[in-house]
C-alpha cells in the first residue's frame, strides 16, 4: 500500500510539473512573421491556424492586436522582445517590469502566452555589445515574471542561429565557438536553473545553398539517400535536420548541459529565390515541409537523443513581401498573402484561390453554425 501511494504521489508530481512548465503542445508550431502589408488580419490568421490544427505559434514582437486576436483560441504563443530593446531592459529592472506589465500581464490567461523570446540570434551575431547585455536582459524579464507570479506559466528563452557553433559536422563534433562560450555558458546555466530549453534556428536550406557541391539535396529534403555515418557515436543520419539538432546536443554536452532539451525555433524552405538560390523551388519547399511535418507527427527523438521528442516551429506562416535581403527571404510562407496555401502539405487555406475573399472561410463557418442552430431549433 505504501509503495502504491508513493508511486501515485510521484506520478501526480510529474503531471503537475508538466502542466506548469510545458510551453509546447504536441510537436508542431509555426512562426507568424508579419513583415508584410498584404497578409490577413490576425483574427483571420487564428481561424486559419485552428482550421489547420496549428496549436503553437511564435511572433517576433508583442503586438497587442495579435495578442487580442488569439484570446480564447487555445493556441499557445511565444512572443518576442526585440533586439532593439535589450540594452535598455538589461540596465533597468523597472523597464523590464513595465514591459511585462504592458505586454504580458493584461492578456493572460485568456491569451495563452507560454514564452518570451528575449532577443533573436544575438550570440554569434555582428553586434557584440548585445552579447554583453543578453543575460542581464533575460534575468530582468524573468524576475519581473516571478514578481507578477507568471514565471510558472511563461518561460524566458533566447533563440540562437548556427553562428554560435564552431563546428556542427559530424553531429558528435558539435561545439560552441570559443568566442561565444564566455557568454553562452552563463546563459545556459541560468536557463538550466529556470528549466528553459535551448532554442536553435536550423535551416538545411541555408546549409545546402551554401555548399551544394558537397551536400546531397535529398539528405536536406528528408528524401531517400545514403545518409551520413557518425564514426564516434556509430549513429546513422538519413536527414540533415536531425543531424543539426544532435550537433546542438553535442555542443550542449561539451559545455556541461547534457540534460537540456533542444527545441527548433525556426526551420523551413524557400519556394522561390534568386539565381544563386536554385534550390529555392516550390517543389523543394513542399517536399521539405511535408516530410518535416510527417517526421514531427511521429513524436520521436533523434538518433543521439531518442527519448527527447523533437519539436519545431516552422518558418513561416506567410510569404512576407516587405522583408529585406535575397528573394528567398520573402518566400518561406506555407500560405500566400490571401490566405490560400502556397503548396499542399495537408493544411486548409482560408480560401481556395487568390481570387476569393480571405474571409470566405469565416463566412462558411458562420453559415454552417446558423444552419445547425436552425436544425436544432426545429
Amino acid at each position: 500500500m505504501a509503495s502504491s501511494r508513493k508511486s501515485f504521489i510521484f506520478i501526480f508530481t510529474v503531471l503537475i510539473k508538466l502542466v506548469i512548465s510545458h510551453a509546447f503542445t504536441g510537436t508542431y508550431g509555426v512562426n507568424y512573421g508579419r513583415i508584410a502589408d498584404n497578409i490577413p488580419h490576425p483574427e483571420s490568421v487564428v481561424t486559419l491556424m485552428k482550421a489547420s490544427k496549428i496549436m503553437n505559434t511564435r511572433i517576433f514582437d508583442a503586438d497587442h492586436e495579435v495578442l487580442k486576436a488569439f484570446k480564447g483560441s487555445g493556441i499557445e504563443i511565444m512572443i518576442g522582445l526585440g533586439n532593439e530593446f535589450l540594452t535598455d531592459i538589461s540596465m533597468n529592472e523597472d523597464r523590464a517590469m513595465n514591459w511585462v506589465k504592458e505586454n504580458v500581464e493584461p492578456f493572460v490567461p485568456g491569451t495563452r502566452i507560454v514564452g518570451i523570446a528575449v532577443g533573436n540570434e544575438i550570440l554569434g551575431g555582428g553586434n557584440q555589445e548585445l552579447w554583453e547585455v543578453l543575460l542581464p536582459a533575460v534575468k530582468n524579464v524573468h524576475n519581473a515574471l516571478v514578481r507578477l507570479n507568471l514565471a510558472d506559466k511563461v518561460k524566458v528563452s533566447s533563440p540562437h542561429s548556427a553562428a554560435v557553433f564552431q563546428i556542427s559536422y559530424p553531429p558528435s563534433a558539435g561545439e560552441f565557438k570559443e568566442s561565444v562560450l564566455p557568454y553562452m555558458k552563463p546563459l545556459l546555466d541560468f536557463f538550466s536553473q529556470i528549466k528553459s530549453p535551448f532554442y536553435i534556428n536550423t535551416y538545411p536550406f541555408l546549409a545546402y545553398i551554401s555548399d551544394p557541391e558537397h551536400i546531397d539535396l535529398n539528405y536536406a529534403l528528408f528524401k531517400k539517400n545514403p545518409g551520413v555515418y557518425d564514426q564516434k557515436t556509430k549513429l546513422h543520419y538519413d536527414n540533415m535536420f536531425e543531424a543539426q539538432i544532435d550537433a546542438s546536443y553535442a555542443a550542449l554536452e561539451k559545455a556541461g548541459f547534457e540534460k537540456m532539451e533542444v527545441i527548433v525555433s525556426e526551420t523551413g524552405w524557400a519556394s522561390h529565390g534568386d539565381p544563386n538560390e536554385a534550390a529555392a523551388t516550390l517543389t523543394n519547399a513542399r517536399t521539405y515541409n511535408m516530410n518535416l511535418r510527417k517526421r514531427l507527427l511521429k513524436k520521436k527523438g533523434t538518433p543521439y537523443r531518442p527519448k527527447m521528442v523533437v519539436k519545431a516551429y516552422v518558418f513561416a506562416m506567410f510569404n512576407e513581401n516587405l522583408k529585406p535581403g535575397p528573394t528567398s527571404e520573402r518566400n518561406f510562407g506555407l500560405f500566400k498573402a490571401d490566405g490560400s496555401v502556397s503548396y499542399n502539405i495537408g493544411f486548409t487555406g482560408l480560401v481556395p484561390s487568390s481570387a476569393t475573399s480571405v474571409f470566405s472561410l469565416k463566412l462558411m463557418y458562420a453559415i454552417s453554425a446558423a444552419a445547425l442552430v436552425l436544425i436544432v431549433s426545429l
